[in-house]
């Protein structure tokens, strides 16, 4: 795990090292134990490392083949690389190091782009191909691993951290009014979007290509597949989920230094400690977070996975600070991000590191087997569906007009998006059910001037969170999808490899292997969601290594207490940046709104919390990067 910077200039001259350099520095979390620069006509490459694989100082990057027309920065890990690597020496291919990253180095040269294929993990890379005069640049199939991007007139610049692509002085440094509205509605920017007008993220499964002229291509190379579905027998179903889920955790087991596992009281965790055990001579160790709250403290199950399975178990119960984490998260994660468990997933990647460089993860095993309530949630409200739209439209249309101009009211609230439920088909629903702020409360609470600013910045076609769905293809299937496309790749890879990266901690997900989602895909979804209960068949699969109460257990989402919080301390914090007059002559919010908000949440009146979370963030983020 790295971080990599670099710079393609338009015209035949040398870039300059100590731009590089600047780069490099503001990315040291995301490698303390290395760096390296490559400088030359028309290119300038650099890293920092964070050694996991081949820690000898010959394997610190930039890498390049025999003759030095081929360099390489990478960040990531490609788990069948010993595999590849044999069949590239079969070839002629020749090695300097044990690295992960020199092989990717002659897989480019063996099969240039097609190369990606081939590649079983995470990355996200840079490679100069001077024969071609061009840059080849990827992000791994499902966004484990970031990819930051901009072009300008005299340049094609890119990072895994925007700060990055911004230390450079050709960069302007603006908001995307466009990007925010998203952030506002997602509680995170989708790609290819960034808060930051004219910085790209390279979207998952895609790779990029430019010339030295500065034509730049962006071509999609995977995506989550809408297979038709496996006519398998349950118990061929679930042979064949064994196999692959204990090919994928052996694979990203491969480290040459010290591994563990978060464990939650989830049964996606739970199962892969359970699969870490059958390959490990010593025992797993094991990295749990609590908090004070009953409802949010896990460590009871994640305690009895760890007895079950014989882990080296660690507990840290926190008394979180968000007054003081904050403003932190807010720079590690460069643009705005409103999803609150970042908090705790910093809190467990700090304290995990001290023990170990590499950490599994469950991330990734709701988006293939049907884990999220919402689902369950969305397929009741299908049902509706088998009345017509006009008739659907025409029963809700008075009392949704009554309801709109009182809908502060919760229950009125509760009323007016239940009829807008009823009224819409399945993609609107599911916008309306994964949204942050309503459509009624953005209405409100934006000025006319910030609409005006988001109408300059919106993209004319490709918006984002628009994804088709296939004539063959259910509504859990879609929603699956749906989440695998955006969801999993922008906030929740973005919130772990962020938090984890911010502690120099390496997270892998096994979940995650694309063989494996591919597989997921092809299973019917009648078998992973049965009335309120998801992941049926992945719980049936793994019942056999896991303690009944785990496969039992509800869903539970990994939350921190923020409606509590932010009648505290962190209700002043709230209160003295979002009403002060540094915030009101910003001109996107109400004031009126934004008062409204603050006063009933710190009175009970209403709970605000995530919308106040997303406007914090917001806030800061301002005063962190533009102001």
């Amino acid at each position: 795990m790295c971080g990599i910077c670099g710079k393609m200039v338009f015209q035949d001259t040398k870039v300059d090292s100590e731009q590089i350099e600047k780069m490099c520095s503001v990315l040291a979390h995301r490698g303390p134990d290395g760096r390296g620069v490559y400088t030359a006509p028309f290119i300038g490459l650099g890293q920092r490392r964070l050694a996991i694989i081949d820690l000898n100082r010959n394997a610190n990057p930039p890498l390049s083949n025999e003759d030095g027309t081929v360099w390489l920065v990478y960040n990531g890990e490609i788990y069948n690389y010993t595999s590849l690597r044999a069949e590239l020496e079969t070839k002629g291919h020749r090695f300097r190091t044990q690295s992960d990253t020199e092989v990717v180095v002659h897989l480019y040269e063996e099969y240039g782009m097609d190369s990606l294929s081939r590649m079983r993990g995470m990355f996200a890379f840079a490679l100069w191909d001077a024969s071609r005069k061009r840059l080849f640049a990827a992000r791994d199939r499902l966004g484990q691993k970031p990819f930051f991007y901009t072009v300008t007139g005299k340049a094609f610049i890119f990072g895994s951290e925007i700060k990055a692509i911004t230390a450079d002085p050709d960069v302007s440094i603006e908001p995307d009014c466009f990007a925010l509205d998203q952030y506002l509605t997602w509680q995170y920017v989708p790609s290819p979007w960034t808060a930051f007008a004219g910085i790209h993220k390279l979207p998952p499964g895609c790779y990029v290509t430019c010339s030295t002229d500065g034509r730049t291509e962006v071509v999609r190379y995977w995506s989550p597949p809408a297979p038709h579905k496996t006519r398998q027998s349950p118990e061929e179903i679930q042979n064949r989920l064994m196999m692959l889920l204990d090919e994928s955790v052996r694979l990203q087991m491969i480290s040459d230094v010290p591994l563990g596992a978060f464990l939650s009281g989830g049964v996606d965790s739970a199962a892969l400690v359970a699969f870490m055990a059958q390959h490990s001579r010593r025992p797993v160790k094991t990295f749990s977070i609590g908090l004070e709250e009953d409802e949010y403290n896990e460590l009871p199950y994640a305690r009895l996975t760890a007895e079950r399975c014989g882990a080296e178990h660690h507990e840290f119960v926190v008394r979180p600070d968000a007054v003081e984490v904050l403003p932190l998260l807010v720079q590690h994660y460069n643009e705005p991000f409103a999803d609150s468990s970042a908090l705790p997933t910093y809190y467990v990647s700090q304290m995990t590191r001290p023990h170990v460089t590499v950490a599994l993860s469950g991330d990734g095993g709701d988006e293939s087997f049907a884990g999220y309530t919402r689902y369950a949630w969305m397929k009741r409200w299908q049902s509706l569906d088998v009345l017509p739209g006009w008739f659907r439209d025409g029963i809700t249309a008075v009392p949704r007009w009554l309801l709109d101009p009182v809908s502060w009211n919760n229950t009125a609230a509760r009323l007016s998006r239940g009829l807008e439920m009823v009224r819409s088909d399945l993609m609107s629903r599911y916008r309306m059910e994964m949204s942050i702020f309503k459509p009624v409360e953005r209405r409100r609470g934006y000025t006319s001037r910030f609409w005006a600013m988001i109408q300059e910045h919106s993209p004319q076609e490709n918006k984002p969170l628009r994804l088709p769905k296939e004539p063959h293809e259910d509504a859990v299937d879609w929603m699956m999808r749906h989440d695998q496309n955006f969801y999993l790749p922008d906030c929740l890879m973005v919130k772990t490899d962020v938090a984890s990266m911010a502690n120099g901690l390496e997270v892998r997900s096994p979940f995650l292997d694309h063989r494996l989602v591919e597989y997921a895909a092809s299973i019917p979804s009648t078998m992973k969601l049965k009335g309120w209960i998801g992941k049926r068949i992945f719980r049936n699969t793994v019942a056999d290594l896991l303690p009944e109460k785990i496969l039992t257990k509800p869903k539970t989402g990994f939350g921190i207490p923020l409606r509590k919080w932010f009648c505290g301390r962190l209700g002043e914090m709230l209160q003295e940046t979002l009403l002060d007059d540094r915030s009101v002559r910003r001109g996107l919010f109400e004031p009126v709104f934004i008062r409204k908000l603050v006063v009933e949440h710190r009175s009970g009146r209403r709970d605000w919390s995530y919308r106040l979370w997303a406007l914090l963030f917001l806030e800061l983020w301002f005063r962190e990067f533009i102001d």
